[in-house]
C-alpha cells in the first residue's frame, strides 16, 4: 500500500508482487478493496496494482465533475511514478470504460485489456439525465440510502444471502464511498465518449467477462463488445451479478489466470 502526490492530488494504491504488471481499475462507487481477491491470488505470478481512483478510497476527493479521461490521466502518472512501462489493464463496469480511455489515449503501454461487467456506447440522453439526478440525490441525501437500495442490483441477490461477509463489504464500500467523489464520477461518465469505434482498433487480447445475472451490463453487452474485438475471449460466470470477481471469486480467478497465462503477443478469437 502505498500514497503518491501526482496532478494535484494524493492517490492511494496496492503495489504487490513482482512479474509483468497487472493493473486493476475498480468501478463505482467502489475502492480498490474491491480487488483484494485477485490482488492476494496473482502478486505470485505479476506486479499487481490496483489505485483508488480520484474521489474514491484514499483518493483526494475533487467535487464537481470527473471526465473519464481525468481517470486515465491519473493513472498514467501513478503508472510514471511507479516506473512501469507496459502492462495489462484490468477494470470492472465504470473502471471497464475508463480501461477504454487509457487505450484511447495511450494504447502503446497496453499489452492486454480485462473489461468486466461494462459497455462502449455512450450515455443516452435519459441515461445523462438519470446521472446527474443521482448525483443531485447523493449530495442532498449521502451514500446510506442509495447504497441500500443498490446492493441488489450490484449483486445477485441469491448471492447477497449466500454470502453475507461478500455482501457487507460491497455495502461498506459503497457507504463510505464520498458522495462528493461519487457525484462527480457520475457527472463525468454522463458525457463519455462513445467507444464502440474504439473497439475494433483493439491490437491486443482482450478477456471480456460478466456474470450471467448482471442486470447493470447484462450478457449482451459483453457479446456485443466480443464481437467488435478483434483478438478477443468472452467468459460468462454463472450465477453471477454485476461484480463476478467477488460473487464467483474462483471462477473469475480462472478465467483470469487463463488469459494472463496465454501468449499476450498472439491473438486468436475463442468463446466458452
Amino acid at each position: 500500500m502505498g500514497t503518491a502526490f501526482l496532478n494535484g492530488i494524493s492517490i492511494g494504491y496496492d503495489d504487490e508482487g513482482s512479474g509483468e504488471p497487472l493493473v486493476l481499475v475498480h468501478g463505482h462507487p467502489f475502492d480498490r478493496t474491491l480487488w483484494r481477491p485477485q490482488v492476494e491470488r496473482f502478486r505470485a505470478t505479476h506486479r499487481v496494482i490496483a489505485p483508488d481512483l480520484r474521489g474514491y478510497g484514499e483518493t483526494t476527493v475533487v467535487p464537481g465533475k470527473t471526465l473519464l479521461e481525468t481517470y486515465a490521466r491519473d493513472l498514467e502518472s501513478l503508472l510514471d511514478h511507479l516506473g512501469v512501462g507496459e502492462f495489462v489493464l484490468g477494470g470492472l463496469s465504470m473502471g471497464g470504460q475508463i480501461v477504454m480511455e487509457c487505450y484511447r489515449l495511450f494504447p502503446e503501454r497496453i499489452r492486454g485489456v480485462i473489461l468486466a461487467d461494462t459497455f462502449a456506447k455512450a450515455e443516452t440522453g435519459a441515461g445523462k439525465r438519470q446521472r446527474n439526478e443521482v448525483a443531485d440525490s447523493l449530495l442532498r441525501d449521502g451514500m446510506d440510502k442509495y447504497s441500500e437500495q443498490f446492493l441488489p442490483q450490484m449483486m445477485a441477490p441469491a448471492n447477497i444471502a449466500r454470502l453475507p461477509d461478500v455482501a457487507a463489504h460491497v455495502l461498506d464500500m459503497m457507504r463510505t464511498t464520498s458522495a462528493e467523489g461519487a457525484a462527480a464520477a457520475l457527472r463525468g461518465r454522463a458525457e463519455r465518449r462513445d467507444y464502440v469505434g474504439l473497439l475494433s482498433r483493439v491490437s491486443v487480447p482482450t478477456l471480456v467477462i460478466v456474470g450471467s445475472e448482471d442486470g447493470f451490463t447484462p450478457v449482451s453487452d459483453a457479446e456485443f463488445m466480443h464481437a467488435r474485438l478483434p483478438h478477443s475471449a468472452l467468459v460468462v460466470i454463472d450465477g453471477a451479478g454485476h461484480l463476478p470477481n467477488l460473487e464467483r471469486e474462483t471462477e473469475f480467478g480462472e478465467a483470469l489466470a487463463a488469459f494472463l497465462e496465454s501468449d499476450l503477443s498472439v491473438s486468436a478469437r475463442t468463446e466458452r
